[in-house]
């Protein structure tokens, strides 16, 4: 018998182009509500990017008063944003609620490139001399989790993880596994990205990844499972999850959003940048998550898709949802219609999503899926979102190098739930 103790999100905080409140986010994801804007004048990355998902004009110093202010790149400020949002929704104390040595910490990110990128233009100009002493805990990856730790006092197990496009599902499932082998009582889990900067920009175009020709449209830009989808569109922002065992919610009174029920993880092995056309990583990854949750495909009533809105990328995932789900298909979107691409921020906030699928009983749809690839045979959800009291939902998270991730979420197994069911 599974003895393993179930796993509450217990607290959300999201920074992403359509906003920062969990319910705006998901009535805009709803009702096609786009955050996708054409590339304003002056910012940065203009000419570098045609369209861009930006989010919430934040200052560092707005986050962290002070001289250090200058040691945070962007993408730290999205994280400690979203952390903050969480830690207040679970109403966690750490020192009341917690241990400091019992409570982890792993949230991901790319990291600071474009502090990096600042820097070795302003070395040089001026050379070495002219180096900021405060690069490194600007640029590194591992900063967005220091940063919440100290400024929670999160002691316990802490780490980063550098799977791209992977890296916010993977810290979930990481949270998940720390709390199931009892290694903490409390983690702090997920994202923050911040790559609208033009180098970046620069090697996603020059890999023809990037949507082209929708400057003058730049809603329609993302297109996933579309026949006319040519491209993601890179966007910034953050999500941060509070995870707790549902017994400790419970001591403690406090209602969850939902249970993570299992988590699957496999390698490509195939190539940098390209997924396996077969998609088989991918569905050995899907099949490892629902039995790590003791379900069958049958039992998912929504998958939340990675599909980006790239030529390979959503074929290669419709063959692997073909190959798991084959009579037992669920109803399929990816929510990058309305947010584009946040790497890996990405996976956080559609967690989020699947969350509040599975908790209001209304899938969202595809946005801009107007003519389906014949290539991508799903149950597409499209036009609007759907209305099905679902059990379990699925949400997948894919990376370069062929990382593959996928959580099984489910309605909250605690006392309490905050959709009052």
């Amino acid at each position: 018998m599974d003895r393993r103790p179930d796993i509450v999100v217990t607290g959300i905080g999201l920074v992403t182009p359509v906003g920062q409140d969990l319910e705006q986010i998901f009535e805009a994801l709803c009702t096609g509500r786009s955050g996708l804007v054409r590339t304003p004048e002056g910012h940065p990355a203009q000419g570098s990017l045609e369209v861009m998902g930006k989010g919430p004009d934040i200052s560092a110093a707005d986050v962290l008063p002070g001289p250090e202010s200058r040691t945070l790149d962007r993408y730290i400020v999205h994280a400690l944003v979203a952390a903050e949002l969480a830690m207040a929704d679970a109403d966690l104390v750490v020192g009341r609620d917690v241990d400091p040595y019992r409570a982890a910490t792993v949230v991901s990110g790319t990291g600071g490139l474009a502090t990096l990128e600042s820097q070795v233009v302003i070395r040089t100009q001026k050379g070495r001399l002219g180096v900021s002493p405060y690069l490194l805990p600007g640029m590194l990856p591992n900063m967005a989790t220091a940063r919440i730790a100290i400024k929670y006092d999160l002691r316990g197990y802490s780490s980063s993880i550098g799977t791209a496009c992977a890296a916010g599902a993977q810290s979930i499932a990481e949270g998940m596994r720390i709390l199931r082998n009892d290694e903490a009582d409390v983690a702090i889990v997920g994202c923050g990205e911040a790559p609208l900067f033009p180098t970046l920009a620069d090697t996603f175009g020059n890999t023809r990844a990037l949507a082209k020709g929708w400057a003058e449209d730049p809603t329609a830009a993302s297109r996933p499972f579309d026949r006319r989808r040519n491209g993601l569109v890179l966007a910034e922002g953050a999500g941060v999850f509070v995870l707790e065992r549902a017994a400790d919610a419970d001591a403690r009174g406090r209602a969850a959003y939902a249970t993570l029920h299992g988590w699957g993880g496999t390698t490509d092995a195939h190539h940098p940048t390209t997924p396996r056309p077969d998609g088989e990583g991918q569905s050995v990854c899907m099949r490892r998550a629902l039995a790590d949750a003791g379900l069958t495909p049958a039992d998912i009533g929504y998958l939340n898709a990675h599909a980006t809105s790239t030529k390979l990328g959503d074929i290669a995932e419709s063959l692997a949802v073909n190959a798991v789900f084959a009579g037992a298909m669920p109803p399929v979107s990816s929510n990058k219609g309305v947010t584009g691409h946040m790497l890996g921020a990405s996976g956080v906030i559609e967690a989020a999503a699947t969350v509040m699928a599975v908790g209001r009983g209304i899938l969202p749809p595809t946005v801009n899926l107007e003519d389906p690839d014949p290539a991508c045979d799903l149950d597409h959800i499209r036009g609007k979102a759907r209305h099905n009291a679902i059990t379990f939902a699925l949400s997948n998270s894919f990376g370069f190098g062929g990382h593959n991730v996928s959580l099984v979420l489910g309605r909250p197994t605690t006392r309490l739930s905050r959709f009052g069911d």
